[in-house]
C-alpha cells in the first residue's frame, strides 16, 4: 500500500504535495478524511504483491532516485536488474510460453556488479522489476593512506572515504602507487555502494 497526499484549495481543484508512479495498478479507491476545515484527500492505490512498495518510497524521499521500475518483458542481456535488493548484470533470460492460468514467465540470472555473486530471480513477463541506477566516475589516484585512496575529480574535489580493494584491481593499484605511476581508477557506483572496479594510465 502507499498514501498519496493531495491538498485541496477549492472545490474543483487541488494541488498534488506528493506523488510516485507506479504501473500494474491492480485497483483504485478513494478515502475523504474528515477534518474541520476538509481541505486534504488521500489516495490510496492498492499495488500488486510482486512490487516493494516501501523500497520504491526509500528510493524518492531522499531526493535522488536510486532505481526505476521496467516492465520485465523490457529487460535485456547485459542490462542491470535488481535481484533481491542487489544491482546486478543480467547475463542470462530466457521466457517460458504463456501457461492456461497466468502469464509468460521470465527467468533471469545476474551477477552482482560489486561482489560478482549470482543471483537468480523468475518473474512473469507483464509484472515490474527494479532497475538500478549505475554510475561510473573516473578519478585520478592522489594517495594511498591506511587502505584508503584519496581521489581528485575533475573539478580538484579530493575524497578519501573508498576503500582500495583487496582483489587484483586493488593489488595492481597498489603497486602501481608504489612505483610512482600516475593513475586514474574508476568507481562504480549504485544503489548507494561505491567501489573502485578498474585502473586507467593517468598523469603525476
Amino acid at each position: 500500500m502507499s498514501t498519496i497526499m493531495v491538498m485541496r484549495f477549492s472545490r474543483d481543484s487541488f494541488i498534488v504535495i506528493s506523488c510516485t508512479y507506479f504501473v500494474n495498478m491492480t485497483s483504485v479507491w478513494c478515502k475523504r478524511l474528515s477534518f474541520k476545515q476538509q481541505f486534504l484527500k488521500f489516495i490510496v492505490f492498492k499495488m500488486s504483491d510482486h512490487e516493494d512498495i516501501n523500497s520504491d518510497f526509500q528510493g524518492t524521499e531522499s531526493g535522488a532516485a536510486k532505481f526505476f521500475p521496467q516492465q520485465c518483458s523490457a529487460l535485456r542481456k547485459n542490462g542491470h536488474v535488481l535481484i533481491k535488493n542487489r544491482p546486478c548484470k543480467i547475463v542470462e533470460m530466457s521466457t517460458s510460453k504463456t501457461g492456461k492460468h497466468g502469464h509468460a514467465k521470465v527467468h533471469m540470472v545476474g551477477i552482482d556488479i560489486f561482489t560478482g555473486k549470482k543471483y537468480e530471480d523468475i518473474c512473469p513477463s507483464t509484472h515490474n522489476m527494479s532497475v538500478p541506477l549505475v554510475k561510473r566516475t573516473d578519478y585520478q589516484l592522489i594517495d594511498i593512506t591506511d587502505d584508503y585512496a584519496s581521489l581528485m575529480d575533475d573539478g580538484g574535489e579530493i575524497r578519501s572515504d573508498l576503500i582500495v580493494p583487496k582483489n587484483e584491481t586493488g593489488e595492481e593499484l597498489r603497486q602501481k602507487f608504489k612505483s610512482d605511476e600516475g593513475v586514474n581508477v574508476t568507481v562504480l557506483n549504485s544503489m548507494d555502494e561505491e567501489v573502485i572496479i578498474g585502473i586507467k594510465p593517468g598523469t603525476k
